[in-house]
């Protein structure tokens, strides 16, 4: 059985989001397109490192085609906030980045993460085309998002519990 593809071309919004308190937070990534919804479940890590990966694949777009206009980050929190009810289709594994030149819309794919006892090719793919503008601003909004998580520790850099943090650099004392 193969897995499902999922696919918004073009998006009409995309964002990113949380539900839960930090440390018990859970992220989602989340797309609309004319008629669907597709929302996926994402780490604070790959939503920290999609947006600096687009702000470098865009650069690196500049470089190769220096005639593209420049893409802006401006966003409306407003209109950044996930649709309830979240009914995701996945957890996310892997993400990637690619340019459609001939239509100058980046496309965000994400795949599904692969468990153990489940062939690879079971796993879902969603594929979402935006614009350059709205990829900035997915990825300038990430970026506030990840800000308001927990605190980190100044000697690990682990995140500090609202209820403490044992620091493995602080000899066993918790503070």
């Amino acid at each position: 059985m193969a897995g499902t593809l999922f696919e918004l071309n073009p998006v009409r919004t995309i964002t990113t989001g949380f539900i839960g308190q930090p440390g018990k937070r859970v992220f989602y990534l989340q797309a609309h397109g004319e008629t669907d919804t597709i929302t996926v479940i994402v780490e604070k890590q790959q939503v920290e490192a999609l947006a600096q990966g687009i702000e470098q694949f865009l650069t690196e777009l500049r470089e190769k085609f220096p005639d593209l206009p420049a893409a802006s980050a401006e966003y409306s929190p407003a209109d950044m906030s996930l649709t309830v009810p979240v009914d995701p289709a996945f957890r996310v594994g892997q993400l990637g980045l690619g340019y459609d030149q001939d239509r100058d819309m980046l496309v965000l794919v994400a795949q599904e993460i692969v468990t153990e006892g489940r062939p690879a090719e079971e796993s879902h793919t969603a594929r979402f085309f935006a614009t350059r503008a709205q990829m900035r601003a997915l990825g300038a909004y990430g970026l506030e998002l990840v800000k308001q998580g927990r605190p980190k520790c100044g000697n690990c850099g682990q995140p500090i519990d609202p209820e403490g943090h044992f620091c493995p650099r602080s000899n066993g004392h918790k503070h």
